[in-house]
């Protein structure tokens, strides 16, 4: 526990933003589960409109410091590359 009251208002900011982070990343990471299961369906305009919103929820991360900008940047553009395959993929078949 902390003694001094410089530590507990410390204490306190702590709790509240790991609360706010963990909600940004758990929304960030349902966000793209929807998106990838949106690639599974294979409806490939909800996929891109998923896409779009995932790339904004991890700029949004990046922005509020829970995502560093590499990283983001690393998800941004496997997702984009397994969106293009599936598009490859049904240009092909048709």
């Amino acid at each position: 526990m902390p003694t001094t009251k410089s530590a507990e208002k410390r204490l306190r900011q702590n709790v509240k933003r790991n609360a706010r982070n963990r909600a940004h990343r758990s929304a960030l990471r349902t966000q793209i589960k929807k998106f990838l299961e949106t690639l599974k369906e294979g409806n490939i305009q909800k996929a891109e409109e998923g896409l779009r919103l995932t790339v904004k929820k991890l700029d949004k991360s990046v922005a509020h410091g829970i995502l560093h900008k590499n990283a983001a940047s690393r998800k941004k553009s496997r997702l984009t590359k397994r969106l293009n395959q599936i598009k490859t993929t049904a240009e092909q078949k048709t």
